[in-house]
């Protein structure tokens, strides 16, 4: 599926090659080695009984998600087949079974008779594929068999008593036996020579016994690997027999700079293709680095080629060939070796017959000059002087440095000094070379071209702004050992960028790696980033130096990577710096704050503002940046009244005295005060960035308000005097219980700042209001969206929207609804406090996280947050209260998507509850506790639904109140 492959535990490459088809389950082409049964773990063993999987692997097979295998009250050994057509089954082996599955005969290269003895209702035959299954029992009774003689010749243990080997047959001799169409007359008549027949004579009486059935599995498909380079090639680009349907991917693992000059039917698979390189339809690059102009004909295979190459390759015909460099190993000397053959030779046809470079022998040589003596020794005899023999291909030379073009010149042959350097060169044949093959410097080639191309990939995602994710190239490069090439590509791309909103993706992308090298230890992601060691770092990102401030992360992130603990812990500072990059892009909103002028009220005279609540309707997450400046938001919110009031709010008068007096009061504007604070002094509001100090939200608002500078040379005092003639007071209340989820905190902060404008003098407009309320939580570093505002300050039914850029912008649409609507949801509109206290102190943290991460999912959610938003909207425009619920369950669980474990187990016992009786229902805010609101069916249904929750169980305190849609929005009144 494209996705970022890696080694296993092991070091054994994968080779699952990738295959699309859109819609369908995912499919994967495995290729022989370790992936095969990689795959048959996966697939084939869902619901096996106990037991040993046996396999050839020289073979393609294709194996559906879903291999359909019945294995209720198996027994035995099973055989595993695939469809193939009668004329492919001429050349290979078929099972011939009997009408409940039950194998009688294998039949290998068998007449066309015997062939359609073996066909199904569809004409298809099933084709004996190389996998076996042993129960456990069969199994045992086999592996009990290797120290009985003439079998114990099969291992070690009897060659080295002495014993002469024997070679036998998984299938025409282990397998067999257990056929229910042959006597054991007939099976060890079958065998060869006497110890063949010995040995069949113990197997039959060891393993007979045991039932022998076929899984004949649809849609899958197999293809036998020969040497020939013409069907390997196809293989590559064309899926065999029942899988013809699907297609590859063009490219995997691969970094191609012009992609529309791939032809479609060529195959690139961990590449980094630079500049104009064209590969035409039925060509193959594997695991090559290079850089064009290149072109590259049809029926070519290139494999293991540097960036080297590139200049031999330019100009050179390249059709129907095989290209390939190699490591090899001559004893302690390493080097490279590069072979070139034609797509249509045969390696072990005698030259007489046979071709080179896709022509006769004879013509080869007259067109180059080269002669047989050049590639057999005199008594090597006619039959045996064949391509994989012939020593055509130049190792060592004595004087001149080896490249490309020492076999290239093959191809186009030209001056004699050509051919005097290729017979000055030592040469090899494909038959010498093979045993020589470095197959751990291959593969750790391999790794790090994958991991060059991934550094392109890193540079297009983070500078392409492209919803990708980098984690599983993260994970494979710490367990590849590459994590610092990797950091180091972030570190650039952080420095360079030159735009806050990449920078913070990449410190994020950089985090992600440092976890990953914690290896699931050293604790939790989310926690404290305040640590002293890092404040050198963070200052330079604070003024606004990123490539300095990113050079000291660096710097001091290399100090703690001795343990998992420390790793964590630099993690965490990570996201921390990545959170000041977040805050300076959001504050770019200051701009679309306006402030005017109004009239100074007197001394003492009180300025209150009371707000209402907000529901989320939809949408939520979308707004929280930096999902909503790099993908766009859209949330529907609807400012409510809680039991006949609106519940938060806040008053401010100026007085003599040149302080601020910092009041908090209880539920309401006329409750006592539970908390009060005076400053005096500015480092008495230094702490203003830290949100759980005291008053910190309203030294906030004096500060982004400008009443206040700050930091500044000039005394607090004197500020206060010169500007005002003396100080201020604020009183702020909220009848909502903390983590209410109906954004209380962003909401009272725009009734501080609307009444900390109007009493210094200001004026602000509700639209000013939003983004400055987003300035001051950036300020105070709590983070967060702009929808709690938009639902509290903006009247009545409404959805905000940002746009994927920066500066941020919300704009806001007011959403007329018809008449009588409004009272019709206030009738249907009820809020739950479901008495748990919303515990959200990582949520944030976890959600961005993810963001960054671009996993699938959460990109996906975004995408489909967006659009139930315009849904709901729309929804509430036709007055239709179904399809709103609707949204708001399909809200809810976009919400579990977004921050999973946010519906304690109470919660869900509370909302199985009530469903029947609902349109819709969802927890307010971000989840996990707090207020439940629910659409009921039916009309004022307070007293019903109180007493349904209060005949269920487990739900401990709750409560229900009314709401109504606030069509009159927030006041600002001057009282005496």
């Amino acid at each position: 599926q494209g996705r970022d492959f890696s080694f296993d535990d092991c070091g054994r490459a994968f080779t699952c090659l990738p295959v699309e088809e859109p819609g369908a389950p995912a499919e994967a082409l495995v290729c022989n080695l370790d992936s095969l049964l990689w795959t048959m773990t996966h697939r084939l063993c869902v619901g096996s009984p106990p037991g040993v999987w046996v396999c050839s692997t020289d073979m393609l097979l294709t194996v559906p998600s879903t291999p359909g295998i019945d294995w209720d009250r198996f027994q035995g050994v099973r055989v595993i087949a695939v469809p193939g057509s009668q004329a492919y089954a001429r050349n290979h082996g078929v099972y011939l079974t009997d009408q409940q599955g039950m194998v009688c005969d294998i039949i290998y290269k068998g007449t066309e008779a015997q062939i359609q003895q073996c066909a199904g209702a569809d004409g298809t035959v099933p084709l004996v594929c190389g996998v076996v299954f042993f129960s456990s029992d069969a199994a045992e009774q086999l592996l009990a068999t290797h120290v009985i003689p003439p079998l114990d010749a099969c291992t070690y243990m009897g060659l080295d008593s002495g014993a002469p080997p024997i070679q036998l047959s998984l299938f025409f001799d282990i397998v067999l036996c257990m056929a229910v169409g042959l006597t054991e007359e007939e099976f060890v008549k079958g065998g060869g020579d006497a110890n063949v027949r010995s040995a069949r004579s113990v197997l039959w009486g060891a393993l007979h016994a045991f039932p022998l059935s076929m899984a004949c599995i649809p849609h899958a498909s197999y293809d036998y690997l020969t040497t020939s380079a013409s069907e390997h090639i196809s293989s590559l680009n064309l899926l065999p027999g029942s899988a013809s349907h699907l297609h590859f991917c063009k490219t995997a693992h691969s970094h191609v700079d012009q992609p529309c000059l791939l032809e479609d039917g060529s195959l690139v698979t961990n590449c980094l293709l630079e500049g104009a390189v064209q590969l035409a339809a039925g060509s193959v690059i594997q695991h090559c680095h290079l850089q064009g102009p290149l072109e590259i004909g049809p029926g070519c295979l290139l494999s293991g080629l540097g960036v080297d190459s590139s200049v031999a390759l330019q100009g050179c015909p390249l059709r129907d060939i095989v290209l390939q460099g190699h490591h090899i190993r001559l004893r302690d000397l390493s080097c490279r070796v590069f072979t070139l053959t034609g797509r249509l030779d045969d390696w072990q046809s005698p030259a007489e017959e046979g071709t080179y470079l896709n022509m006769p022998w004879a013509e080869f040589f007259h067109r180059t000059g080269i002669r047989e003596g050049h590639l057999w020794d005199p008594e090597t005899p006619p039959q045996s002087r064949c391509l994989l023999s012939a020593r055509l291909f130049p190792v060592l030379h004595a004087r001149e440095v080896l490249g490309l073009e020492d076999v290239l010149w093959l191809l186009s042959p030209g001056a004699g000094r050509q051919l005097a350097r290729w017979q000055g060169a030592w040469r090899m044949s494909w038959q010498e070379l093979l045993p020589c093959l470095d197959k751990v410097a291959e593969l750790g080639a391999r790794q790090a071209l994958f991991f060059l191309q991934g550094q392109r990939k890193v540079r297009r995602v983070l500078l392409g702004r492209q919803d990708c994710s980098l984690l599983p190239l993260a994970r494979s490069a710490v367990h590849e050992g590459y994590h610092e090439v990797l950091l180091g590509t972030l570190d650039e791309v952080a420095s360079t960028a030159g735009d806050a909103g990449i920078a913070a993706r990449a410190l994020a992308c950089i985090a992600e790696v440092l976890g990953c090298m914690a290896r699931g230890e050293g604790g939790l992601r989310s926690g404290p980033a305040a640590n002293r060691e890092w404040a050198s770092a963070f200052g330079l990102l604070e003024s606004g130096d990123i490539p300095r401030g990113v050079q000291e992360l660096a710097a001091e992130a290399r100090k703690w990577m001795g343990s998992p603990a420390l790793l964590v812990r630099a993690a965490r500072h990570y996201e921390g710096a990545e959170q000041i990059l977040v805050r300076q892009a959001v504050m770019s909103s200051c701009q679309f704050v306006t402030v005017g002028r109004a009239e100074l009220p007197p001394l003492g005279q009180w300025v209150q503002v009371a707000c209402p609540a907000r529901l989320d309707l939809s949408g939520g997450w979308s707004d929280t940046p930096p999902i909503t400046y790099e993908h766009g938001g859209a949330v529907v919110d609807v400012a409510v009244l809680v039991d006949g009031c609106r519940p938060i709010g806040a008053r401010v008068r100026r007085i003599g005295e040149p302080e601020l007096r910092l009041v908090t009061l209880g539920g309401t504007a006329e409750s006592q005060a539970v908390a009060e604070l005076v400053c005096r002094e500015l480092e008495h509001l230094q702490d203003y960035c830290q949100p759980h100090a005291p008053g910190a939200l309203l030294k906030a608002a004096f500060i982004c308000t400008q009443v206040v500078q700050f930091p500044s040379q000039k005394p607090l005092r004197a500020q206060l005097l010169d500007s005002f003639g003396g100080g201020f007071e604020v009183h702020t209340w909220s009848k909502l219980p903390h983590g209410s989820g109906l954004g209380t905190s962003s909401i009272l902060a725009g009734a501080v700042m609307a009444s900390v404008y109007r009493a210094a003098g200001k004026a602000a407009s509700t639209q000013s209001l939003i983004h400055a309320v987003l300035h001051l939580e950036q300020r105070l570093t709590t983070g967060g969206g702009w929808q709690d505002q938009v639902g509290g300050l903006v009247p009545g039914i409404k959805i905000g929207r940002s746009k994927a850029q920066l500066p941020l912008r919300v704009e806001v649409e007011r959403i007329l609804v018809p008449e009588g609507f409004t009272q019709t949801l206030n009738n249907h509109l009820l809020l739950v406090y479901t008495g748990k206290t919303r515990l959200a102190r990582n949520l944030l943290q976890d959600v961005v996280r993810n963001w960054y991460a671009r996993l699938p999912s959460i990109v996906e959610n975004a995408k489909v947050l967006v659009s139930n938003a315009e849904e709901c909207a729309q929804a509430l425009r036709q007055g239709n209260l179904p399809l709103l619920g609707k949204c708001l369950d399909r809200y809810w669980q976009q919400k579990k998507c977004m921050a999973p474990g946010c519906e304690p187990l109470a919660v869900s016992r509370m909302m199985d509850a009530l469903r029947p009786h609902l349109y819709g229902q969802c927890l307010a805010g971000a989840g996990g506790g707090g207020f439940l609101y629910v659409l009921t069916k039916a009309p004022r249904q307070q007293e019903a639904l109180h007493q349904i929750l209060t005949n269920t169980k487990g739900l401990g305190n709750f409560s229900i109140h009314s709401i109504e849609v606030d069509t009159g929005g927030f006041s600002v009144e001057v009282v005496g």
